[in-house]
């Protein structure tokens, strides 16, 4: 065999290794930051629950998820330790949120408004097309039921079911 054809897989296993390498690294860290857990630390559990460390045992973790309530995880199953000043602000609502981009509107008529729309808001609302259905009927209804009425339909018209193939 050439070195040729042992190059592809030479690479493969390179690259299976780098993989499981950067694995095993993502695993130690979140080992460790689990092992650095002390009571009194706020922790995000990986179903989401933000809850405050009560007591570190082995395998288990007792977490008080609200005052008074007390429930047992496994170490496991924590996603994320956290800071006190984030855990506070996440939930308790304390400190200021720190946003750097512009905060976008829920509706989209503060994107659209000018200062003139303003004046001219009056106006708008007399110009306004009702697009609703109306009470009395549809005249499309009014004019079909006519024609129905009629029998003025073409007699080629297929009905469902019908088709031409015998």
């Amino acid at each position: 065999m050439t070195l040729m054809t042992l190059l592809p897989f030479i690479v493969l296993i390179g690259a299976m290794f780098l993989m499981t390498r950067s694995a095993k690294k993502k695993q130690q860290a979140a080992a460790q930051m689990r092992d650095e857990m002390q009571p009194g630390t706020g922790v995000r559990t990986i179903g989401g629950m933000y809850a405050t460390v009560k007591e570190v045992n082995d395998d288990t973790v007792l977490l008080e998820v609200a005052p008074g309530v007390h429930a047992v995880y496994a170490k496991n199953s924590i996603g994320a330790v956290l800071d006190d000043e984030e855990y506070n602000r996440i939930v308790h609502g304390d400190g200021d949120l720190k946003i750097d981009a512009p905060v976008v509107p829920d509706d989209a008529s503060s994107l659209t408004e000018t200062a003139d729309a303003d004046k001219d808001k009056d106006e708008d609302d007399v110009a306004r097309i009702d697009l609703g259905k109306k009470a009395g009927g549809d005249d499309a209804e009014k004019a079909h039921d006519a024609a129905d009425a009629a029998g003025d339909e073409p007699k080629d018209k297929k009905t469902d079911g019908e088709s031409d193939a015998k």
